[in-house]
């Protein structure tokens, strides 16, 4: 993440709502099949709790949760509304030209990850975007409450406990 200050605003709340109940199909670019990932957490809440179509990209893997891995967007059977992102922010112009060439509506930068010029460039293209939010945590915020997505257990982690 740079250290300039940042200029870029993202989306309200309202607006947020607008684009989750818009979604209908979720690619999590960078989605691993390791629980202590972020990516997991989410995958696992989104395919439990919610009413979408998920697909998982990542170049290296061939099933997690299972379901079918892809190696990248281009190799999705349909197109994504909303590519949620768990990159490295030097990747994050690569998954940007990704996303434009298959036709996403929105993309989604999880916690902790904002780019200005992506962000720029995406709407400059027409698509929404999110940076630094979690769709887990928007999409339970919004429909049920955050206990439903592992909140209000007294416990605060962005990585899932391991339990022996």
């Amino acid at each position: 993440m740079s250290t300039t200050e940042r200029t870029w605003e993202g989306p309200g709340a309202a607006e947020r709502l607008g684009i989750l109940r818009d979604t209908k199909t979720i690619a999590i670019v960078g989605a691993s099949n390791k629980p202590s990932r972020a990516s997991y957490f989410v995958a696992t809440y989104l395919l439990s709790s919610s009413k979408y179509k998920v697909y998982f990209i990542n170049p290296v893997l061939d099933e997690i949760l299972g379901q079918p891995v892809y190696k990248s967007l281009a190799d999705l059977p349909e197109t994504p509304d909303l590519v949620e992102v768990f990159r490295k922010h030097d990747d994050l112009p690569s998954v940007l030209d990704e996303a434009l060439a298959v036709g996403a509506k929105t993309l989604w930068l999880q916690l902790g990850s904002w780019h200005e010029d992506v962000a720029r460039r995406a709407e400059a293209a027409g698509l929404n975007v999110v940076m630094d939010r979690c769709v887990k945590i928007e999409h339970a915020r919004f429909h049920g409450g955050l206990r439903l997505a592992g909140f209000n257990t007294g416990v605060i982690s962005s990585k899932r406990q391991v339990l022996a």
